[in-house]
């Protein structure tokens, strides 16, 4: 098990897009901290003047459904289309976190 912190100086609106877009939920409130989670992948948001946004956030699915209704839920957000990674061997498409993190969405085809 793991965590991955990142500062971010808005906090509410992280939280909220993890929360309600993404479908993360709330593991533990901390004081200036939320940690989330997603099947199993911990992701915590601490408050401070200028956000990390560094990296790549990638939540993993159990297969291309997972990823097809993520894209529903952030069409609107997201790069382009779910596609096949034929290099990776992974079904994938990229988002923007509000505050300006590229965020993953993907599931492996082996």
């Amino acid at each position: 098990m793991g965590l991955v912190f990142f500062r971010t100086a808005s906090l509410e609106d992280v939280v909220r897009f993890y929360t309600e877009r993404v479908g993360a939920r709330v593991w533990l409130e901390q004081p200036d901290c939320t940690i989330l989670e997603h099947g199993g992948f911990r992701l915590g948001f601490c408050a401070g003047d200028e956000p990390e946004t560094e990296g790549t956030v990638t939540f993993v699915y159990p297969g291309r459904a997972g990823v097809d209704a993520a894209h529903d839920r952030l069409s609107e957000l997201a790069d382009d289309p779910p596609r096949y990674n034929d290099r990776y061997d992974i079904y994938q498409f990229f988002a923007t976190d509000p505050e300006g993190r590229t965020v993953e969405f993907q599931s492996f085809e082996h």
